[in-house]
């Protein structure tokens, strides 16, 4: 039943996302989420530009804000950090929300080649908050993510 609400509430923000046509940078729907029961407000990355722009361009990112990366389907995913310029975590979670793996202290890359940062596992979800947050909350695989869809 809870795969089943998170299908409809992402395809409802899917259909909504996919008529905007926005372009970088944008604003993005924002939901509230938890992990390990720390509050977050997160914007939704839907749509492949929406993906493509990410958190790149942004000079600041308040302390409990992030952005959610959607996939369609679970694969192993792979971010980069090229036009970012904050360092992030980058949490990776399954299709049930269940953290598969984080790449920590994530930093900006300067160069015109950026390393890559994939996941140990299949991820349908990426989540990115400021670098040392996983540590902070002390997260580890299998913890999940929270989303708040009242």
């Amino acid at each position: 039943m809870k795969s089943l609400v998170i299908a409809i509430f992402f395809g409802v923000i899917l259909l909504f996302s996919a008529h905007i046509g926005w372009s970088c940078p944008f604003e993005l729907p924002a939901v509230q989420t938890a992990v390990k029961g720390h509050e977050l407000t997160i914007e939704l990355a839907t749509t492949p530009e929406a993906r493509s722009c990410g958190l790149s361009l942004r000079d600041n990112l308040p302390a409990n804000r992030g952005m959610l990366f959607v996939y369609a389907e679970p694969e192993i995913l792979t971010f980069w950090m090229k036009n970012t310029r904050i360092p992030l975590d980058i949490f990776y979670f399954n299709r049930d929300l269940a953290l598969v793996s984080v790449s920590e202290n994530t930093p900006p890359c300067r160069s015109p080649r950026c390393p890559s940062y994939p996941s140990t596992g299949p991820a349908k979800y990426v989540l990115e908050l400021n670098a040392g947050k996983a540590a902070e909350l002390g997260v580890q695989a299998g913890d999940v993510l929270e989303l708040h869809l009242d």
